[in-house]
């Protein structure tokens, strides 16, 4: 990827092209033709509040009022109809309108006003055309009486036992014909779910008599038997035949064939697969009856093992004689067993910029049981046009990371493990990743990090990870000259955090709440919280085996000081949908890590930063904090010292992130992606354990906790491809804490020079050694949370 030096420019050139998308759309008819007229609002009248919002949706969709920007981009790119961007224009369609006032009508009806009539209107002014739905409800209407007629006496024992759970028609409710509906399908899947798998929705009718005068309906429902017999037939499951194709879909060749026991007879023309991989994830047993829950769960966790390109239903052929058994087929096609993704993000902070480049390689189907080999490479660099003292190259920092992961679809463990595969597909991780970090003028610090986890599903909603064993080891290597002067700066304690080597083992435990919600648009609360403990098991030994202290009285193990430390993080989210494809979230993200026995700092990995993409998006990661921190009241005038730490000391052991993003859809149609916007506050720091004399006034205490807060305000956009979404965020300074009193409110009181230079910046410039960037331009793969 190349790296730019004028980023300023870049900014530039993304608001120019907003203005002229803004700008183009000086009127909303210039594309609709002289005598036709654009639909441009629509109004309900008399209709009660709990149905008026759901009515809209019975206005036929060419009868829906256009988004604003997404009629501006047809009109700005659909010459002559040879292109698909944006939204044609909504035309008033008299027939469409009448369609549209019918299904309306009809709505209103099913949800028990039987006897509603609604009219409508049109008000036409310039072209542009308001439709008006009047409704007259009339009384609604309440059910007098339920009875049923179910002569299979297997089935009305079944309806009986469970109609309480599943009924939505209750006498002196409202009588609704969605209620109907619901019942209908609940009886349809009680039934498929306790072995009837001849039963059909057509068995099940309701009748019901509203020619009272008292507006009152009489509901009978109906479950008919089969024609010429006296009940419905159970079904059980007998054999089952899974067939694996070639990736091309193909079944033709020699094909692997193994009767595995009584039940299952594997065929496999892909050659690439044990039957285990299958059989355990095939929730049908032989002997059990048909449950259409089961057909699913397997149907569901074969597609979570990721190594079947095409899993269908199991389909069911019954046996030729008449003990009501069911052969199951289960035919799958394969993915392609290697694949390769790149991805990557910018960012670009006045004079400085970077990037972030990684490529993952999977293979999908390691040893045949579709344990799955990740192999992750990511390098970034981080380049600064501005002063720069300490060396004469543009760049910052880089890191470089390599891992690999190896991860079995099941429980390993030495102990006989329960299948816990009803809510997920459990998965055992063995990894190994390293780490090098590298600053010119300053340090390099490398890591080499050896695990063995767990995860797995409680329920649905709730997963588990549990990792029993952490292995790391870290060293930093200072530049002598940056070392020196630290030394010469009473640094003691920052030369030991990250010159020194380190040796740990840990445990590790992570329970997620609703992860299966976080790509759609309903009400949830997100939860994520870890707990990271290290060096307990090293300091028993240490002492058991009475081991050799170093200089700092720190015990040694293999001639390394271990670490022992306790570190607890949450992520707590609210998302909040405001309609459509609107939707408010709010998110806390607190954390802490404290060293103690063996250690008397945390391990420079284990601390934590802020700033960045994914956090207080206004600054470069690792660049906020601690607390209020100011280089130029530290440094004085060594402008060397302070340049080689620009971009590593602003660490802490304690966390707080705040963010509320608002996000909405701006166009469903912009060359191909539906595009996203999104406004947005971010608002936190990270502080250090009590007082430090290399952070001075970067504690965390309570009386300071608003001053010391970081404040970031921006707006961004989300390319939405559906199989990645491409997002660009542009993000202000509001508060900086780092300043004090008034002078931390940067963007009220210096809004004149975010886009130039003035006293200010000068100022800045000349006590700090730094420009200062009020904006930071960020681009990156997928969503921030």
């Amino acid at each position: 990827m190349k790296a730019y030096n004028k980023p300023a420019g870049y900014r530039l050139t993304i608001l120019s092209i907003l203005l002229i998308i803004i700008g183009s759309g000086c009127s909303i008819t210039r594309g609709i033709k002289k005598n036709q007229v654009l639909v441009r609002k629509i109004t309900i009248k008399g209709i009660d509040e709990q149905f008026a919002d759901a009515a809209v949706n019975y206005v036929d969709k060419e009868q829906q009022p256009n988004n604003w920007l997404n009629l501006q981009l047809y009109y700005t790119f659909n010459k002559s109809g040879k292109k698909n961007i944006g939204e044609a224009p909504a035309i008033l369609d008299s027939n469409l309108v009448e369609y549209s006032r019918f299904q309306m009508e009809k709505y209103i009806q099913n949800r028990g006003y039987l006897k509603a009539k609604v009219t409508d209107s049109v008000v036409i002014k310039k072209q542009k055309a308001e439709l008006v739905f009047t409704a007259v409800e009339g009384p609604m209407f309440r059910i007098r009486k339920f009875e049923d007629s179910i002569p299979d006496k297997n089935i009305k024992n079944l309806y009986n036992a469970n109609r309480n759970k599943l009924s939505h028609i209750q006498p002196g409710g409202r009588f609704d014909t969605d209620s109907l509906a619901h019942d209908r399908d609940e009886l349809y899947l009680l039934m498929k779910r306790n072995g009837y798998y001849d039963f059909f929705r057509q068995y099940i009718s309701f009748n019901y008599d509203s020619t009272f005068n008292s507006s009152v309906v009489d509901i009978k429902m109906m479950i008919d038997n089969p024609a010429g017999l006296k009940e419905h037939p159970v079904y059980t499951i007998n054999n089952t035949l899974i067939t694996i194709s070639r990736s091309s879909s193909r079944t033709t060749g020699k094909a692997d064939t193994i009767q595995v026991d009584s039940q299952f007879r594997f065929v496999d023309f892909s050659g690439r697969f044990k039957p285990r991989t299958v059989i355990d994830y095939t929730f049908q047993k032989k002997g059990q009856i048909y449950n259409i829950d089961n057909q699913t769960l397997t149907t569901t966790r074969l597609s979570e093992l990721n190594v079947f390109r095409n899993v269908p239903n199991p389909t069911y052929e019954k046996t030729a004689d008449s003990t009501h058994r069911l052969d199951t087929k289960i035919d799958i096609v394969p993915l392609k067993r290697m694949s390769d993704r790149v991805e990557g993000e910018v960012l670009f902070n006045g004079g400085r910029y970077g990037y972030n480049v990684g490529n993952t390689f999977t293979d999908r189907n390691v040893f045949k049981q579709a344990a799955i080999l990740q192999v992750k490479i990511n390098w970034s660099i981080l380049f600064d046009n501005g002063n720069n003292v300490a060396n004469n190259s543009a760049i910052q920092n880089q890191e470089f990371r390599a891992g690999v992961n190896l991860i079995y679809p099941r429980i390993l463990t030495p102990f006989n493990f329960p299948l816990l595969g009803k809510f997920g597909v459990p998965h055992t991780i063995f990894s190994t990743n390293y780490s090098l970090f590298y600053q010119k003028g300053l340090v390099t610090r490398e890591s080499f990090i050896n695990s063995i986890s767990y995860d797995f599903f409680e329920t649905g909603r709730k997963q588990h990870t549990v990792t029993p064993i952490n292995i790391e080891y870290s060293r930093g290597i200072i530049d002598p000259v940056a070392r020196q002067a630290l030394l010469d700066q009473n640094r003691y304690a920052y030369v030991s955090l990250i010159g020194r080597t380190v040796f740990t083992t840990g445990s590790q435990y992570t329970f997620q709440y609703n992860n299966v919600e976080l790509n759609s648009y309903n009400n949830f609360t997100y939860f994520r919280g870890s707990l990271d403990i290290g060096g307990n098991v090293l300091n028993l030994a240490s002492k058991l085996f009475n081991a050799p202290k170093d200089t700092l009285g720190q015990r040694k193990i293999f001639g390394y000081a271990f670490a022992q430390y306790t570190k607890t993080e949450i992520d707590l989210r609210i998302y909040r949908s405001l309609g459509g494809e609107r939707q408010l979230i709010l998110r806390l993200n607190p954390g802490i890590g404290v060293p103690y026995g063996n250690s008397n700092q945390l391990i420079f990995e284990k601390n934590f930063y802020t700033g960045g993409a994914n956090d207080i998006r206004a600054w470069l990661p690792r660049t906020l904090g601690p607390g209020q921190f100011n280089r130029a009241t530290y440094y004085g005038t060594d402008s060397l010292t302070r340049s080689r730490l620009k971009y590593l000391d602003q660490f802490g052991e304690i966390k707080i992130v705040g963010n509320v993003e608002y996000r909405y859809k701006l166009a469903d149609n912009f060359f191909g992606a539906k595009l996203k916007g999104a406004v947005y506050m971010d608002a936190g720091n990270v502080w250090r354990l009590g007082k430090k004399a290399e952070n001075p006034n970067g504690e965390f205490r309570f009386n300071n906790f608003l001053q010391s807060t970081a404040i970031g305000v921006g707006t961004g956009l989300r390319f939405d491809l559906s199989f990645f979404v491409f997002r660009l965020d542009y993000a202000f300074k509001f508060k900086d804490p780092q300043f004090n009193g008034a002078d931390q409110w940067v963007l009220f009181k210096h809004a004149d020079e975010l886009f130039s230079t003035g006293t200010f910046k000068r100022s800045y410039l000349q006590n700090y050694g730094d420009n200062y960037a009020f904006a930071q331009l960020n681009f990156g793969i997928g969503l921030p949370f």
